[in-house]
């Protein structure tokens, strides 16, 4: 898997990385989620893992063709969303050699593979609730 770089939101330490792959799907690095009372809130099937990045990472999509960055819609892979405002996301944790040699990646992140559909439809307006909630 190919991946373009579309932008980071980073501090000292902290990377939270989007990528757009030649797969049709975007990579999300984020923060390795282990708090168990965000995780007991969440059925993570097997093969899948939780991040957390900012929401502001998203606003790198418009490097990818998108009109905005700005979250409209907090539904799947969003599950969450924390008091500090950041995103908690679930989906395929990423296994792929190639992909993972193009990252530089701390022991406490790691990334998923979403379909781009599934980012895109977070840009749209929906007429359910604002988002999941604080966690």
């Amino acid at each position: 898997m190919k991946l373009r770089f579309l932008g980071k939101n980073s501090t000292p330490g902290d990377s939270p990385t989007l990528y757009a792959s030649d797969r049709d799907s975007y990579v999300v690095q984020g923060w390795k989620v282990y708090a168990n009372d965000l995780l007991m809130r969440l059925d993570v099937p097997q093969g899948q893992t939780v991040i957390e990045v900012p929401h502001e990472l998203f606003e790198h999509l418009t490097k990818d063709g998108h009109a905005t960055g700005k979250i409209k819609s907090f539904t799947t892979p969003i599950m969450l969303i924390t008091e500090q405002g950041t995103c908690i996301l679930q989906g395929p944790e990423m296994h792929d050699p190639e992909a993972l040699s193009q990252m530089r990646m701390p022991d406490y992140e790691t990334c998923i593979e979403v379909p781009k559909s599934s980012i895109t439809a977070l840009l749209e307006e929906n007429s359910g609730p604002d988002h999941p909630g604080p966690a």
